[in-house]
């Protein structure tokens, strides 16, 4: 095929996507503040003016199958970190492995801020945990991939890999060195609910996951614990990232009786989904504290945004991380692939966990309280200055650095649950059982 006829086919396929996906992502240069931001006609004429100069001005004859796929890319990349444009291979595999799947992961959730990806939650017992990743680290490069430049479902695919296979993480931690993590791949076990009896009749649900099952073994434990005497409930959501909205649903019935307990919200803001209680699958009356932090997202925030909007109890902690969305893949011409959000989950009173703005997204406790090992969050000065003292070390990738054996250290105070133990009980009985 000429050259003329590629970069033909290469304008109408992209034009095509530009109008069926959104109004454009060029937003942020300087010539787009003269557009019409929603104007999906305006931005494919911007778009197709920059093509015409690619095909008139640019030095090289381009490979323009190349510009094609970095330019949906950058349509998906534009919306959401859960969105991304997956080429045909890519597409025969996301919907092979709805049926088959030999490969293992790290046991870590992630998403992206600031365009690096970003470690919201890290299973116990994981092959992420054992090797000594932390929630809230950024890993800015899997193996020589910088995170910056490639998708969140892309920067998955390349975690996953056979067992026992390793794969090189180069990860920035707020108030340390940046390193090299190596993570041996392999299977892990989400732990199982656990509960503990605290002084004044205060039971302990500790959760894990909120993935299919979960839901009921937590309505066993919780019926355990009544038994025993249990008058109110602390739910540690802490550190619960996957998840499905079913399972959270049915936690937060256990606790709402009645009314709405969350909504799926899709375009215009429009209610798609809507959840409310079961009355007969009510189980406890007593008075509930949920426990949240920067690791609990997607169903958890389910669960603690149900017991706020409800009124249900108090929510402790700090602020959750904000997501749950549902993706559904769009199959273009040439076999290539959409993987898009068309919903977001949201409380009973409407705000998404996820907002246009990070600031915006997630849920806010009524009581904050942070924990004194909870480290600050990098901005994105602090990556950049990574990186300027990083150019000047001779090649800061080649060896992996093994991370050293922490030093034991005594356990810090569990101030959140220190305070969700003293707004359940007399400030003696808090005291007696945070000993």
């Amino acid at each position: 095929m000429s050259y003329r006829g590629k970069f033909f086919i290469v304008m109408v396929s992209v034009a095509i996507s530009l109008y069926a996906v959104f109004g454009g992502i060029l937003k942020n240069f300087p010539s787009f503040a003269q557009q019409p931001i929603n104007d999906a006609g305006a931005q494919v004429r911007i778009f197709e003016s920059v093509l015409q100069h690619i095909q008139n001005d640019y030095v090289d004859e381009p490979n323009l199958e190349k510009v094609r796929a970095g330019a949906l890319r950058g349509l998906a990349y534009g919306l959401d970190p859960y969105s991304s444009y997956l080429t045909a291979d890519q597409v025969k595999d996301f919907q092979a492995k709805k049926t088959t799947n030999n490969l293992v992961g790290i046991g870590a959730e992630f998403s992206q801020v600031s365009s690096y990806l970003y470690v919201i939650s890290v299973t116990k017992n994981s092959p992420a945990e054992k090797a000594g990743l932390k929630a809230g680290d950024v890993i800015e490069y899997i193996e020589n991939k910088a995170t910056r430049d490639i998708s969140l479902y892309d920067a998955r695919q390349l975690l996953l890999g056979e067992p026992n296979s390793k794969v090189n993480l180069r990860v920035l931690r707020a108030g340390a060195k940046p390193q090299t993590i190596a993570v041996v791949r392999g299977g892990y076990k989400i732990p199982e609910v656990e509960t503990r009896l605290e002084a004044g009749k205060v039971g302990v649900i500790k959760v894990y996951s909120l993935e299919t099952g979960e839901a009921k073994d937590i309505r066993n434990r919780l019926t355990e614990l009544a038994k025993q005497g249990v008058q109110k409930i602390i739910l540690d959501l802490r550190g619960v990232s996957a998840g499905d909205i079913n399972e959270a649903v049915e936690v937060a019935n256990l606790f709402i009786k009645d009314g709405n307990l969350a909504q799926v919200i899709g375009r215009e803001n429009k209610v798609t989904q809507t959840f409310a209680a079961d009355a007969g699958k009510h189980l406890f009356d007593g008075k509930v504290v949920a426990l949240i932090d920067l690791g609990t997202s997607g169903a958890a925030e389910v669960v603690a945004g149900a017991i706020l909007d409800r009124q249900r109890g108090e929510v402790v902690g700090e602020k959750s991380f904000g997501a749950g969305t549902q993706q559904q893949l769009f199959t273009l011409r040439g076999g290539d692939g959409l993987l898009l959000t068309t919903a977001k989950w949201a409380s009973p009173s409407g705000k998404p966990f996820l907002a246009n703005e990070r600031t915006d997204s997630g849920v806010k406790p009524s009581i904050e309280v942070k924990r004194p090992d909870t480290p600050e969050p990098l901005e994105v000065e602090d990556l950049i200055d990574q990186q300027e003292q990083e150019k000047q070390q001779p090649n800061p990738q080649a060896t992996p650095t093994p991370v050293p054996s922490p030093t034991p250290k005594p356990n810090p105070e569990d101030l959140q649950l220190k305070k969700a133990l003293e707004l359940l009980q007399d400030k003696a009985q808090a005291a007696k059982a945070g000993e």
